[in-house]
């Protein structure tokens, strides 16, 4: 009776063709949400699972991710969201090479979020990001898609869902260099006038809008003469 759209079949795929097809060392079932097909396809949390070859499921339908967070797992295979904080892709020579680039880069990332004004939960750098610069993902059970269609419906006056929102940076991309000179040249203003445009470009890219156009706007105007 489920039915959900394959990136890799291109077309609508049963639960149990998705196992079917999972790799011996693959722990989850994959899916991504988002409001089309076209708009899933190009969110920077599916590149990395693109790039090994991993099917993810599209989610398009505001019921579906609650009702893979109901299902929990098929087959004794564990949903997991592209936006997840952990993949679960990490080999344990990776594991140990990111630990290492997090401890180099612990007083940089803690003045980013302290940057973010508690906008997010933390700044981290990113295993899943390949070409892109930033993501937005989440911890616990709130994904930024269930964020969007919770806040939708009717709700007491000034209560909110709130994501516990995670900016993923991709420490292999020169934004990152770029913020790493910035901090250790002492130029902290401009390095956190980056952290919100990234912060403001991973909403964008979730289709969230953002907070304060105006800032944003003139954020990207002084980038633009420095």
């Amino acid at each position: 009776l489920l039915l959900f759209y394959s990136s890799t079949e291109k077309k609508l795929v049963t639960l149990g063709e998705y196992v079917s097809r999972m790799g011996e060392d693959q722990k989850y079932i994959y899916y991504a949400t988002g409001e089309s097909l076209d708009k899933i396809d190009k969110l920077p949390q599916t590149e990395l699972l693109k790039d090994k070859g991993t099917e993810i499921l599209y989610f398009t339908e505001e019921v579906d991710e609650f009702c893979a967070q109901i299902l929990h797992s098929y087959q004794d295979k564990e949903f997991r969201s592209v936006s997840a904080d952990d993949l679960g892709l990490e080999t344990e020579e990776e594991k140990k090479e990111a630990e290492k680039q997090v401890e180099e880069n612990k007083e940089l990332l803690a003045f980013l979020r302290d940057s973010l004004e508690g906008k997010v939960k933390a700044v981290i750098l990113s295993q899943k990001l390949k070409s892109h610069p930033v993501c937005l993902s989440t911890e616990g059970a709130i994904s930024m898609e269930m964020e969007k269609v919770l806040n939708s419906m009717p709700m007491p006056e000034g209560e909110k869902v709130q994501a516990q929102r995670v900016l993923e940076i991709n420490a292999n991309h020169p934004i990152f260099a770029k913020l790493v000179k910035l901090y250790a040249d002492g130029e902290k203003d401009r390095a956190a006038k980056y952290a919100k445009l990234l912060y403001n470009q991973a909403l964008l890219i979730e289709g969230v809008s953002v907070e304060d156009p105006l800032a944003f706007s003139n954020d990207i105007c002084d980038l633009m003469v420095e």
